[in-house]
């Protein structure tokens, strides 16, 4: 607001100041130099300084420099066609200030905000990193404390396992940010990828509750995606779907060709995410029932599927649970 009073002074002392010659000066004259001085309000203070100094100075203008002088009569029909004209140009001009300003103002804005999230990248893969090797070393001492049959060492093992873990997945996270996180898509069969999964559980405890079909198996899918990172995706939502179902409800493992796409299902009898809305079912962490670490790394998978142009959708399962499906790219007929 300061700078109302500076302005509406600005336009006083002008007005004096052109008075003092008024008989030498011609109507041009003062347009130009009234002009000057709304776009240096309008620059300064603004559209609205602007708009109300150009109305301010329409009136000062017909009554002090147009004859008969002191009155809003116009004498002259032409003169009519200088006043329209400065107000129009005037107003046209605080507009296009305003607009530029804010043009400018959105710009910072943009750039402060990528530069925040690059810093903010930089530093967690720079502490993710370092965390690496105290959990490294506490993973060792660990295990040769386990050697002597204490199974606290063991907790701590393997909690330090679970940290890494979460360090891995915020490194990748940054790295997916950033934009250099690299995938090679490449022609790859459904049953294969389905397979690996299979024997990546096949020697834990609850391996028995993972039930795994194809949608046809007479059908050969080749979808088009890279092999270990879509092992990573599927690993983590299969892990994610036996840790928060019931421990004796089954996970179901399915995959097939839907609509021109490779699709791989995981189905489980968990507590959902209903509650907290779909679209809240991918972020980086959610709700009451799921982990950071699991949010996180549903997030990554995400992230995976997008860098192979496909996507990771989440929706309720009848009866309770959650359904979450990976859509790849199918691979070209010719493709080797």
């Amino acid at each position: 607001m300061v700078m109302w009073p500076v302005w509406t002074l600005a336009l006083v002392a002008v007005t004096l100041l052109l008075l003092s010659f008024r008989a030498d000066l011609d109507k041009a004259h003062v347009i130009l130099v009234f002009l000057l001085v709304i776009l240096g309000a309008s620059a300064a203070g603004g559209r609205a300084l602007g708009v109300v100094l150009s109305l301010v100075a329409f009136v000062i203008f017909d009554l002090v420099f147009l004859p008969p002088y002191g009155t809003l009569v116009v004498r002259n029909p032409l003169d009519w066609l200088a006043l329209v004209a400065f107000l129009v140009t005037s107003l046209v001009a605080a507009q296009l200030l305003y607009m530029a300003r804010a043009q400018r103002a959105a710009v910072e804005r943009e750039m402060a905000a990528r530069e925040g999230e690059r810093l903010k990248d930089a530093l967690l893969a720079a502490v993710s990193h370092d965390l690496r090797t105290p959990l490294t070393s506490i993973k060792g001492l660990a295990h040769e404390l386990s050697q002597d049959g204490d199974e606290r060492a063991a907790i701590i093992e393997e909690e330090a396992d679970r940290l890494n873990r979460l360090v891995t997945d915020l490194l990748d996270a940054a790295r997916m940010s950033a934009g250099n996180f690299p995938v090679a898509p490449q022609p790859n069969a459904l049953d294969d990828l389905l397979g690996v999964v299979v024997r990546q559980f096949a020697g834990r405890a609850d391996r028995n509750r993972l039930e795994v079909s194809l949608d046809r198996p007479d059908e050969l899918v080749i979808g088009m995606f890279d092999f270990v990172q879509t092992l990573r995706i599927v690993t983590n939502l299969v892990e994610n779907a036996l840790k928060y179902s019931p421990v004796d409800a089954h996970v179901q493992l399915s995959g097939g060709a839907e609509g021109g796409r490779m699709v791989v299902r995981i189905s489980d009898r968990g507590p959902g995410v209903a509650e907290h809305g779909e679209s809240r079912a991918l972020d980086t962490a959610y709700g009451d029932t799921r982990s950071v670490s699991a949010g996180l790394g549903l997030s990554i998978a995400r992230g995976l599927a997008a860098a192979q142009h496909g996507s990771v959708d989440y929706e309720a399962r009848a009866g309770g649970g959650s359904v979450f499906t990976l859509f790849l790219p199918l691979a070209e007929p010719d493709a080797p």
